[in-house]
C-alpha cells in the first residue's frame, strides 16, 4: 500500500503557514496526499499552497480560520464535507509570551486552551470516525517538552502540551488496532520563525534569521515524523529533549517542578 492510498486522499494539516506546520504539508505533498491548509493568515496560506502546487501534482485547499475563536471546527467540518481526509495533523499551538500567568489577561490563557486542547480534541472526534470505518488513516498532534513537567512563565501553555501528550497516547491506545496510526510528536527547541523570533526579542540572538542554539533543524523533524508515524503512541525528536526526558522522569514531581522553575529562571536572567 503506497502512502497516498494509506493516509490519503486528502490530509487536513492546522497550523500550516510556517515552521513545521508548512514542512508538514510540503512531505505530504510529495507523497501524493493532497492537503487542506489552515492557519488564520490567507495570503500566507496562499504563498505555501502555491509553493506546494509548483513542485507537486497535488491539489491544495487554503482555509484562513483562527483556531483559537469558538466555531473554528465547525467552519473546518463545513468546507470539507465533500473531502475525504484521511490524514490530520494538528501542530498549532505556540506560545509566543513566556510571561507570568497573573501577568497576562486570562483571556490569553483561555484561547491557548482552546486552540491547544478543545479544537484538536474536536477535529479529532469529526474526522477519526470515517479513519476508523476505513480502517486506515493517521492523526499526528505536535506536542512539546513543555508539557513534561510544570514551571514558570508558560503555565498554560505547558497544562496545554501536556493534555496534548496524554490525549495522543490515549487516543493510539483506542485507535491503534483499528488501522489508524495515532502520533504524539514531542518537540523541543525548534528551528521556526516563532521560535526566533522570541529568542530575538528577549535578546538571546541578535537577528531573527540566526538559528538559536540548541535548535532542531525544522527537516530534521519532519524526517523523523514520517519515519515513525506508526511509532506511537510518543515519539520524542531530537537528543536534548529525549535526555531531558529521562532526567525528569528520574526525579521526583517536586524536584522535576524545581528544576523547569530553575531553567526558566536562567532563560529570563539571560535575556536581561
Amino acid at each position: 500500500m503506497t502512502f497516498a492510498s494509506k493516509y490519503g486522499p486528502w490530509a487536513l494539516v492546522a497550523g500550516a503557514s510556517d515552521g513545521v506546520g508548512a514542512a508538514f504539508a510540503h512531505g505530504l505533498a510529495e507523497r501524493g496526499v493532497n492537503v487542506v491548509l489552515i492557519a488564520r493568515r490567507q495570503s500566507v496560506l496562499e504563498q505555501v499552497a502555491a509553493e506546494i502546487k509548483t513542485a507537486t501534482s497535488v491539489e491544495t485547499l487554503a482555509l484562513a480560520i483562527d483556531l483559537a475563536r469558538p466555531g473554528a471546527v465547525e467552519s473546518i467540518a463545513a468546507a470539507t464535507t465533500d473531502l475525504e481526509i484521511g490524514f490530520l495533523v494538528y501542530c498549532a499551538g505556540a506560545d509566543p509570551n513566556f510571561k507570568p500567568f497573573l501577568a497576562t489577561p486570562v483571556e490569553a490563557a483561555e484561547a491557548m486552551v482552546q486552540r491547544n486542547c478543545v479544537v484538536p480534541m474536536q477535529l479529532c472526534h469529526h474526522y477519526a470516525p470515517a479513519m476508523v470505518e476505513r480502517r486506515r488513516g493517521g492523526i499526528v498532534i505536535f506536542g512539546s517538552g513543555a508539557g513534561f513537567a510544570g514551571g514558570p512563565n508558560m503555565v498554560a501553555y505547558a497544562a496545554s502540551k501536556a493534555f496534548d501528550m496524554v490525549f495522543a497516547e490515549a487516543l493510539w491506545a483506542e485507535l491503534h488496532d483499528s488501522g489508524v496510526d495515532v502520533l504524539g510528536l514531542i518537540l523541543g527547541k525548534t528551528n521556526t520563525p516563532a521560535l526566533r523570533e522570541l529568542e530575538y526579542s528577549r535578546g538571546q540572538i541578535a537577528s531573527p534569521d540566526d538559528v538559536p542554539p540548541g535548535a532542531v533543524p525544522v527537516d530534521d523533524v519532519i524526517d523523523e515524523a514520517f519515519a515513525n508515524l506508526t511509532n506511537g503512541p510518543t515519539w520524542i525528536v531530537g537528543e536534548d529533549i529525549c535526555a531531558a526526558m529521562q532526567l525528569l522522569g528520574s526525579l521526583t514531581r517536586n524536584q522535576a517542578v524545581e528544576l523547569i522553575s530553575q531553567a526558566s529562571a536562567a532563560a529570563m536572567g539571560s535575556a536581561g
